[in-house]
């Protein structure tokens, strides 16, 4: 009995069936059932039946083409490391990025089924690794897969600065084909990963007509759908639950049904084929997000000042409000000509400086509402824009260029 084995498991009168999974435990069998969820089982007292062997799937290099399959679509697949490229060091416990995007193909079937794929690995690393000039390198690269004929282009990545990347990577290019990441809360070996759906609904969006950024991931605890989310809009909610990224201020694009690979959408978007590629790929790397906490100190805004950044990102309280001490350091930045833009801890709901007299001394102080922009969307806008169209900073940073604001907010998201 092998892993991937297909089996069934008596015990107490009731028959389980599912895939063998790896098991840490002498003497007990984990199963992988077809709801998506694992049950383990001391093997001395269970009645177990091999019912298939797994298929073995091809092993190809990295960045090798797998053979052509008539009549299906050309779909890119770059790997920039994190838990869905990853696999459990059973001697430590860890996890650590050891897959190239060849390997992830291999082990996950189904994908062949969907479209032909190049592979290419661009980064080997854990999220929490990414900064604004791998942002860059990726965009270019994503780019260049679309010259070449791609007819999508998956993205591999970790999902704690996922939102990050998809945002960036919404604001530098204006793309004709859908560009997807994706990736998993748990890796590839271990029983309960999602990396599998995962991969098979991000490649079911990659030859869709959704020609945007977005990021692909379960939408509940169970192996039944993937949820589209527009990549300025989508946050992590939860540190690791299978069902951890929300679209937030704006219902998701869609979904992706497991079983049937069926994408069905519930807001406009940009259409393949719509609009021609375009690429602005620089970022202005001094700019800050800086949480106001309260009794928190205003040299904060003035350390940033000192050092030379060239924009701030100030997370209020509620409607965007941050104390009065800290209006003084506002106006010092704005009058050296650093933006400073609001945005809400509360992520929910949008921005509105108007209503308290904080606010109004805020704004005219030379704040900048941030709408109803996720904090992390507005400072990776702001680093696009001071890089790209600083002379325009001040009219663009409020008008929406990649789905990031909406003129109103839906109550009931």
């Amino acid at each position: 009995m092998d892993l991937g084995d297909r089996i069934s498991v008596e015990r107490g009168g009731t028959t389980y069936e599912g895939a063998v999974m790896p098991s840490r435990r002498e003497g007990y069998v984990v199963i992988k059932l077809d709801n998506g969820y694992n049950i383990g089982f001391d093997a001395s007292k269970s009645r177990i039946s091999l019912l298939q062997k797994r298929q073995e799937s091809r092993k190809i290099k990295s960045d090798m083409a797998l053979p052509r399959r008539e009549g299906l679509p050309q779909v890119s697949i770059l790997s920039t490391g994190g838990t869905i490229a990853s696999k459990v060091d059973y001697r430590t416990g860890a996890v650590t990025s050891q897959f190239s995007a060849g390997e992830i193909i291999s082990a996950i079937p189904e994908l062949e089924e969907i479209a032909n794929y190049s592979a290419r690995v661009v980064y080997q690393i854990l999220s929490e690794n990414m900064r604004a000039e791998y942002w860059i390198e990726l965009a270019n690269k994503v780019a260049r897969e679309i010259e070449s004929g791609a007819e999508g282009v998956i993205i591999t990545h970790g999902t704690d600065t996922m939102m990050y990347t998809a945002a960036a990577l919404s604001f530098m290019l204006k793309t004709p084909v859908p560009v997807v990441l994706v990736g998993s809360q748990r890796s590839s070996d271990r029983p309960s990963s999602d990396a599998s759906m995962n991969a098979v609904c991000a490649a079911s969006v990659a030859i869709s007509d959704i020609a945007e950024v977005t990021v692909v991931m379960h939408g509940s605890t169970s192996d039944d759908f993937c949820t589209i989310h527009r990549g300025t809009r989508v946050r992590k909610m939860h540190t690791s639950r299978r069902d951890a990224f929300q679209s937030i201020n704006q219902p998701p694009l869609g979904k992706v049904d497991y079983l049937s690979r069926k994408v069905e959408t519930f807001q406009p978007y940009r259409r393949r084929g719509e609009a021609a590629l375009e690429l602005q790929a620089r970022m202005e790397e001094r700019c800050a997000l800086v949480k106001y906490t309260p009794g928190s100190s205003p040299d904060i805004l003035n350390y940033y000042i000192d050092k030379g950044y060239k924009g701030l990102v100030l997370e209020g309280t509620g409607l965007g409000h941050v104390a009065s001490d800290w209006i003084e350091g506002i106006k010092r930045a704005t009058e050296e000509g650093i933006p400073v833009v609001i945005a809400s801890q509360c992520l929910r709901g949008r921005i509105c400086d108007r209503v308290y007299d904080t606010g109004r001394d805020m704004l005219q102080a030379g704040a900048i509402e941030g709408a109803d922009m996720l904090p992390e969307v507005a400072l990776v806008k702001m680093m696009w824009l001071l890089a790209n169209q600083p002379e325009s900073f001040a009219a663009l940073i409020g008008q929406p260029l990649a789905g990031e604001i909406a003129f109103s907010t839906p109550i009931t998201v």
